[in-house]
């Protein structure tokens, strides 16, 4: 099988992200990587904290803590959350840690060796009041292009436009707030792009056509808008540190690299923490999956569409510069936005549904099952109350939960705790077990394409599938004429619950166990289900014992609608 290297965008360490994030990268990551390892794949799904850069130094101002401890108590923080989802990493990093900055470091001596770093002084913004110069988050004010008032300098998280502080209309300090800025010349690091910009275009050319259309048209209209050479350094106190050895007097400054140039090589440097951290007795080969991997490793990225520029563009003209052959990305999963009632969820605005607040509602289940049937692949997604509660109980709710109840509940009130053995299966049975099995390529080819909306309607319709037949043969009406043939269906029925357990994993984790701890079957390893295994529904044979688990789902009612509205608010995107 092959080996599969999955990494998600690295969440920033600033605060509890929202559900857009998540299902911008972290959850998607997560299903696919789920579904490869149940196939039998080699997989690897690396994620990190970012953890440097201005609002890291400026969150932990507010809050009085130096940075390091902020950035490490934040990491916790987020990973609690991450875990109360199931998102199951591999490695959860940090791109503080002592391995970024070894890596990160031999790649700028690499690129400046190659030719591809130059020092040039440019004239930056400087806050007397502040007494420092102001790296680019630091400063703040109206984006030129849209008009948005709080575009920071780097990039306007309005329209996405990439952005210089000097760019800003009335900019003023993200610090003391004051407005009596200054332009001085500092000396700084550029990254010269342009001197890539055809071995970035030929590397995209090779890749753009297998990528989502989404992921190839941001990263040719940057290369058709032309490669600009890209200052790496920042004048902050937190940060990977340009290395003394090879460039001193920005080293003696206190000089410290982009946070976007660091960030992208975490996804390295995350997996040799992950080697690092192996326990004893065990041997981790992180740089298998990185160096002279190319034929050995189909790497995945996954990311909401701001991020596609850096992934796309930057962080492969830096692996090409560097000359050594690391392995680049194959295969860029970029989803568009979900928003909150058509307004953008917002970290900063404190806008829409976050996912702490999400797990005190309700269990990760549900939460993972609604925003993968509803990613936003082909374009924006609305997230309202309306649809997330109507989602839930007609897919979760009925189709899904009732079905598991009812044959359960059913065969255990007339037949016992042990699976009934009933009759041999007839022309029913091996008309579902054609359709079972046709709905299950269905789903394992979406799940292989990445495409994750049209993955869940085959995972529903493999759900609705078995409501069909239950209704279809009506045991509770068979029981009373031929008990062997209510005994049989129960018994299919029951097959379909195990294989729904199965196949259901990447999506709803918690119910898929719960759902295969209610057959105590002695050897239950399943960790797929065969074409074969899908026809014939035998994997639970009568005589097993049984219990009904707890309601899977609960059924929202228009009270907790009426709730969720007026703890988060609705039908208005201000």
């Amino acid at each position: 099988m092959a080996r599969h290297l999955i990494t998600s965008a690295l969440p920033y360490i600033n605060g509890i992200k929202h559900l857009g994030n998540m299902v911008g990268s972290m959850l998607p990551a997560d299903v696919y990587a789920r579904y490869l390892r149940q196939r039998g794949h080699d997989v690897l799904y690396i994620c990190a904290t970012d953890e440097h850069g201005t609002p890291a130094e400026l969150a932990a101002k507010e809050q009085g803590l130096p940075v390091a401890e902020f950035c490490a108590q934040a990491h916790d923080a987020q990973k609690a959350v991450y875990d109360g989802f199931a998102l199951a990493f591999d490695y959860f990093g940090r791109s503080s840690s002592p391995q970024n900055v070894e890596i990160t470091q031999h790649f700028a001596r690499r690129l400046n060796e190659n030719g591809f770093i130059e020092e040039r002084a440019i004239r930056q913004v400087y806050s007397p009041t502040d007494g420092r110069f102001l790296p680019d988050r630091y400063v703040e004010g109206t984006c030129p292009h849209c008009g948005y008032d709080k575009a920071r300098g780097d990039q306007c998280e309005n329209c996405t436009r990439v952005l210089d502080p000097t760019d800003l209309i009335n900019p003023r300090s993200a610090i003391s707030g004051s407005t009596d800025l200054e332009v001085r010349e500092t000396k700084h690091l550029f990254l010269l792009q342009s001197k890539l910009q055809h071995e970035v275009e030929e590397w995209v050319a090779r890749h753009e056509d297998d990528w989502p259309q989404l992921a190839s048209s941001i990263a040719r209209k940057w290369l058709n808008e032309g490669l600009l050479d890209r200052a790496i350094t920042r004048d902050l106190d937190w940060g990977v540190p340009v290395p003394a050895d090879t460039w001193p007097e920005l080293a003696a400054e206190g000089k410290v690299f982009y946070v976007w140039f660091d960030a992208p090589i975490e996804y390295i440097g995350a997996t040799k923490e992950w080697a690092d951290a192996a326990p004893a007795g065990e041997t981790r080969d992180w740089k298998s999956w990185w160096y002279e991997a190319d034929d050995t490793v189909r790497y995945t990225e996954f990311m909401a569409k701001d991020n596609v520029p850096f992934h796309t563009v930057m962080f492969p003209a830096t692996e090409l510069g560097v000359r050594e052959p690391w392995k680049k990305v194959d295969y860029v999963k970029a989803f568009n936005w979900l928003t909150y009632y058509g307004g953008k969820f917002s970290t900063s605005q404190k806008r829409g549904v976050f996912t702490d607040q999400a797990l005190d509602i309700l269990p990760a289940d549900y939460w993972r099952y609604f925003l993968i049937a509803n990613a936003p692949e082909s374009d924006d997604s609305s997230f309202t109350w309306e649809h997330f509660t109507a989602t839930v109980n007609k897919d979760l709710a009925d189709t899904l939960g009732n079905f598991v109840n009812r044959v359960l509940s059913f065969s255990k009130k007339r037949f016992g705790e042990d699976v009934p053995a009933g009759g041999e299966p007839g022309e029913a049975e091996a008309r579902l077990g054609e359709e079972i099995a046709r709905l299950l390529a269905e789903y394992e080819q979406q799940m292989e394409a990445l495409q994750f909306r049209k993955a869940a309607a085959a995972l529903r319709a493999l759900w609705s599938a078995g409501n069909s037949y239950l209704e279809e043969k009506a045991p509770w009406l068979e029981i009373k004429t031929d008990k062997d043939a209510a005994a049989l269906t129960l018994r299919t029925a029951m097959n379909l619950i195990h294989l729904y357990a199965v196949v259901s994993e990447p999506f709803i984790p918690a119910t898929s166990a719960a759902m295969r701890q209610a057959f105590a079957l002695a050897d239950d390893t399943a960790a797929w289900v065969s074409a074969d295994e899908a026809k014939s529904l035998t994997s639970v044979p009568a005589g097993t014992p049984f219990t009904v688990p707890p309601v899977l789902f609960a059924k929202l009612t228009d009270e907790d609608l009426q709730t969720y509205k007026e703890r988060f608010g609705g039908d208005t995107a201000a």
